[in-house]
């Protein structure tokens, strides 16, 4: 075993002492992922990229390595993190502990410009930070195997990058391309590549002899013409196939608040900024600062009956495929999932609260899907509003005695014949979304 690989061990065993057992061997690290962050599983291709990046670990340590190449090495790798919250995206894994551990000592020497200046890598900072902190990897320190965290200010950023707009990205790649269509050199309309390359020591062909006056032709000689055939007439297009109404087409999913401020324009409003694992590029999102994460801004109606403080970095359960719609002057492109009493028979709405949040489990990612038991299914890319899919399925949401979010299909008039009953809100890894004390309550 390779020192390298035997302090890593050492490490693991330091924060993770009743998983990691003596036996345990260096072969064996590049397998610990389920072990560590179950219930977590790991696809074929996310077991490859992992082992990848611990090669890829061993390498950014390497004092023989070519200073040029160590810098374009750290390089790709704060451009792989400006996207992503873990290295496979936001699934937390063994190789995150193994390059936070190789890499801790060299940022715990690196000055405020190399860590987040102009030429830096705060993406990398970011994450390890990240890695250090998060209860997700319940890393622990202290101890001469594990030594110390390293020392980062969140609020030193020497350089701020313009987070990248899709809309403009789209725009500057279509005009890049235009303008090297616009270059190409032609004749008469048509590219030169497309001219026929004429013999050595001959001019254009005549067009009296090439093509001669049709008097001259034999007009015997030209073909019938040919009867037009009747087309068949085209099959009527099929209706569209009616989706059945199930709450499985609403996407909902984990959502990480990392900041919420008080709505310019609006006192009952927040305006927040919330992580959904959402792609790069994707519709209505933009490119954190600070985090590199991709987010989307949501207006929500919580001003007045949740306390700012509780809107800050805090997991939420997000409506993610509502048409985007703006209130205000600022466009929200999701919703946050709360609860409050349900009304008696004709009594009025005072919008007075009490109001809760639904949170999910603490293990729970940003962007993971969560689902009611028993409707299970992918959900709708956008909402169509004609189609009332979320109105009608809200009807059915609810909370049950021990405060657990749930939908109730006996509630929906187009559903209470299905004789599902009550489905809980759970993530893929089974655990509960929940509100701090509201029953039967009403959620949306």
């Amino acid at each position: 075993m390779s020192n390298s690989a035997s302090s890593l061990l050492s490490f693991l065993r330091s924060s993770y002492p009743d998983l990691i057992s003596p036996n345990t061997s260096a072969s064996d690290i590049s397998n610990l992922s389920p072990t560590i962050f179950s219930p977590n599983t790991y696809t074929e291709p996310e077991r490859t990229e992992s082992g990848q990046w611990l090669t890829a670990s061993s390498h950014l340590t390497d004092s023989t390595q070519d200073a040029a190449k160590h810098t374009e090495r750290l390089g790709s790798l704060n451009t792989h993190l400006s996207t992503r919250t873990t290295l496979l995206g936001s699934k937390p894994s063994i190789a995150d502990i193994a390059l936070y551990y190789s890499l801790a000592p060299l940022v715990k020497n690196w000055s405020p410009d190399e860590r987040t200046g102009e030429k830096g890598y705060p993406y990398i900072v970011r994450w390890l930070d990240f890695v250090q902190n998060s209860p997700v990897f319940g890393l622990k320190f202290g101890t001469e195997e594990s030594g110390e965290k390293v020392e980062i200010d969140v609020d030193d950023i020497r350089f701020v990058r313009k987070p990248v707009d899709a809309k403009e990205e789209k725009e500057r790649k279509k005009k890049e391309k235009a303008e090297a269509l616009a270059a190409v050199p032609t004749t008469n309309g048509a590219p030169t590549s497309q001219q026929k390359d004429l013999p050595v020591g001959k001019g254009k062909p005549d067009p009296s002899q090439t093509n001669p006056s049709p008097a001259a032709a034999d007009t015997s000689s030209k073909p019938a013409k040919k009867e037009k055939k009747e087309k068949a007439p085209k099959p009527a297009k099929a209706p569209p196939k009616e989706t059945p109404l199930t709450p499985s087409l609403i996407d909902l999913r984990v959502g990480h608040i990392l900041h919420c401020t008080p709505h310019p324009n609006a006192d009952s409003l927040y305006v927040s900024t919330i992580a959904c694992g959402d792609p790069p590029g994707t519709d209505n999102t933009s490119t954190h600062d600070a985090t590199g994460q991709i987010v989307r801004t949501v207006c929500s109606g919580l001003n007045g009956l949740i306390p700012i403080e509780q809107m800050q970095n805090r997991k939420i359960i997000a409506v993610c495929n509502l048409k985007p719609v703006t209130m205000r002057g600022i466009k929200s492109a999701a919703m946050v999932l709360a609860a409050s009493p349900r009304l008696k028979e004709g009594e009025e709405d005072n919008h007075k609260g009490p109001v809760e949040l639904v949170s999910p489990p603490e293990e729970a990612q940003a962007g993971e899907r969560v689902c009611f038991e028993g409707w299970e299914g992918e959900p709708e890319g956008v909402l169509n509003p004609k189609k009332k899919v979320w109105e009608m399925c809200q009807v059915g949401f609810t909370t049950t005695e021990d405060g657990v979010v749930a939908f109730d299909a006996g509630s929906v008039e187009q559903l209470k014949d299905e004789g599902k009953g009550v489905g809980k809100l759970v993530t893929k890894g089974g655990g509960f979304c929940k509100v701090e004390s509201l029953k039967g309550a009403t959620v949306r």
